[in-house]
């Protein structure tokens, strides 16, 4: 059996299985067992298999056909510069998550050695993303999970980048500042949500960091203890929700309050400064 005899049995398979997108899927996990990437794999496609290798594509296919998140298969995903490792101790990063990380450095940019706190960091990707593109600013992250902040420090080695992380929970406020910008991705999810959503989501990623009534207002009271004098708060926010959010940020007296969109048109960031 050859390599393109595999991707197509492998794609069908997935496809049954009601994975959103089976081909590349399918591409991603048999490069995983052979040690090849996505390009590399069409270069290879009349190769054949021994048996070794098919097993380990089966048990793999095997894995995602379950709705396992394909992050979580192959161990490592993708933000934005960084490769970073990923697993079930923390979300896995995601693309509107980059557009939060872009909101970040357009607002400090003029700021020479910014102080950034990241809150609910997870795997690390907003605070080790700000520290990579923007050299010089000093980056706290924070997490009430021992889990995922073990994840983030592994994140941090791997990559080289320099980010203080505590573990620190919200209910008892943010870590003493003071800070040129706050930027969290709380769990937004409620709870009678979680049930629509996909099984990669509901089943596999942590719970704690999907439903959390209220964090993001707990995140906005919080950051007002912190913040310089006209500092930012940044925010991912849940699909439909900006607006409200955005009048929050306003009762609690907020400037300069914004909505930014995500790559799918959706409003999915919200801003503003605290003067």
């Amino acid at each position: 059996m050859t390599v393109a005899d595999v991707v197509k049995r492998s794609t069908e398979f997935l496809a049954r299985k009601g994975v959103p997108s089976p081909r590349v899927d399918a591409e991603h996990l048999i490069g995983k067992a052979l040690g090849l990437t996505r390009l590399e794999l069409y270069l290879h496609y009349d190769r054949p298999l021994d048996d070794a290798e098919l097993a380990e594509i089966r048990e793999l296919v095997k894995r995602r056909g379950g709705r396992e998140p394909l992050a979580y298969i192959l161990g490592e995903w993708g933000f934005r510069r960084l490769t970073l490792r990923v697993d079930e101790r923390a979300l896995i990063p995601r693309p509107e998550t980059e557009v939060v990380v872009e909101r970040c450095l357009a607002l400090l940019a003029g700021v020479e050695t910014p102080a950034v706190l990241d809150v609910g960091t997870g795997t690390g990707a907003i605070a080790l993303a700000i520290a990579d593109e923007l050299p010089g600013s000093r980056v706290t992250a924070i997490d009430a999970s021992a889990d995922a902040l073990a994840l983030a420090r592994e994140n941090a080695e791997r990559t080289g980048l320099r980010v203080e992380f505590l573990q620190h929970d919200l209910l008892e406020g943010l870590p003493r500042g003071p800070y040129d910008l706050v930027v969290s991705n709380p769990p937004y999810v409620e709870p009678d949500e979680l049930t629509g959503l996909e099984p990669e989501v509901r089943e596999w990623e942590p719970r704690e960091a999907l439903v959390g009534h209220g964090m993001t207002e707990g995140v906005a009271r919080g950051a007002q203890a912190v913040l310089e004098p006209g500092g930012w708060l940044v925010l991912e926010v849940g699909d439909g929700t900006a607006e409200v959010i955005s009048e929050l940020l306003a009762t609690l007296g907020f400037g300069a309050v914004a909505a930014t969109r995500d790559l799918a048109g959706r409003d999915r960031v919200v801003e503003g400064t605290w003067a």
